[in-house]
């Protein structure tokens, strides 16, 4: 079974800033995303991957660098998952955002929406989906670690689920979030999303994520009190 681990990068100084960063490149991690990417770190643990791939986006090299560095881990650049393109929204307040023309249409029908001068989101849900199957196809044992970004890692979960593009403002990605799904059946499974307390050891453990089930499983079992 190979599983595809999506981390959004850690808390940046852009998240912190109320910015929508896009795909500046000098966005870096804040002083708490520094915190989550060393947690990270200790929740991916010793997952066995065969692809650790992440967005061209400083910020995540940031997060995925304590846990690379840790277990050896080679980290590869991959486009295909790069961060939407904003466009002129790049770099503005999501507060004058929000007053745009636009932004009811991102909100309600982003499958409708392109950005000046950027990308639309179709084309971006296209591109992260090809990388993500292209990734987990490919031979070799372990699973495959995907560090990308809010929109995209939300785009990737609605297409595994069968939702419309317009639906994907339904879905929450919080910084330095995992989520998995189970790309080996003939349809895929969505195992955890959006889940910033776990461990991999943990997740992998439920007897939920191990085989298809009638009814609604016992779920993750209880860890030092919490679950």
């Amino acid at each position: 079974m190979t599983l595809v681990v999506l981390v959004r990068h850690a808390h940046s100084t852009a998240n912190a800033a109320g910015i929508l960063s896009g795909r500046i490149d000098d966005i870096h991690l804040s002083t708490q995303g520094k915190k989550q990417a060393k947690k990270l770190a200790t929740r991916l643990g010793d997952l066995e991957v065969k692809s650790v791939r992440i967005s061209p986006m400083i910020r995540c090299a940031e997060t995925i660098e304590p846990w690379a560095t840790s277990n050896g881990s080679k980290v590869v650049i991959d486009q295909g998952i790069n961060e939407m393109d904003y466009g002129t929204w790049s770099g503005r307040t999501l507060k004058t955002l929000s007053k745009e023309p636009l932004w009811k249409t991102i909100q309600e029908k982003p499958s409708k929406v392109t950005f000046p001068k950027g990308e639309s989101m179709r084309a971006m849900q296209t591109r992260a989906m090809k990388s993500v199957t292209e990734s987990a196809a490919k031979r070799g044992k372990g699973h495959v670690v995907i560090v990308s970004h809010g929109d995209v890692i939300k785009a990737i979960i609605a297409s595994c689920l069968g939702m419309a593009l317009d639906d994907f403002q339904r879905i929450v990605i919080d910084p330095a979030s995992i989520s998995i799904v189970d790309l080996s059946n003939a349809r895929p499974r969505l195992l955890v999303m959006n889940n910033s307390s776990h461990s991999i050891n943990e997740i992998l453990a439920s007897k939920h994520s191990k085989r298809l089930l009638v009814g609604g499983g016992e779920g993750l079992k209880k860890v030092n009190g919490r679950k």
